[in-house]
């Protein structure tokens, strides 16, 4: 990867699905420490990374890349789209369910999220979501209904 960026063909480069374990090993390797991006599953309902993994990522200055943060496959979905917490906090911003799920994938301010958009009105709405902003009230709802892990638990990648 470092050969591509030393001759312009790309700009820079990350890993997908790489757990601490496997970015430490990364990082032992060298230049591994260039890696930019981690992509990983990462939405209200999966959020096993935030155990170790993000804050592993934050502190080493490697960008979050949520892939399906609208859980877009079958079992990913868990009641997301007809759970009453977000269905509450999407009327209250005016929004859809979906938009306040990727508000809430990116309310950091660091992580990328990269939904599925077929048709240019569905990116115009997925592109809406930049504008909601989540309070503390809206985080705490959406956090007692998917909570935090508490342990280290697998890379979600289904």
């Amino acid at each position: 990867m470092e050969e591509l960026v030393e001759h312009g063909k790309i700009g820079a480069w990350g890993v997908s699905n790489f757990d601490v374990d496997d970015m430490e090993e990364l990082w032992r390797i060298p230049d591994g420490q260039h890696c930019q991006v981690n992509q990983v599953l990462y939405h209200p309902a999966s959020r096993g990374i935030e155990f170790n993994l993000l804050p592993w990522m934050r502190s080493h200055d490697v960008a979050l890349m949520a892939y399906c943060p609208l859980a877009q496959a079958g079992s990913l979905r868990r009641g997301l789209f007809s759970s009453p917490e977000l269905t509450a906090v999407a009327q209250r911003h005016e929004a859809t369910v979906p938009q306040v799920i990727l508000a809430w994938d990116v309310r950091d301010g660091h992580t990328v999220a990269i939904p599925k958009s077929c048709t240019p009105e569905h990116a115009r709405e997925n592109a809406a979501a930049a504008n909601i902003q989540l309070d503390t009230e809206d985080l705490a709802l959406i956090d007692k209904a998917w909570p935090a892990p508490s342990r280290k638990v697998p890379l979600d990648i289904q």
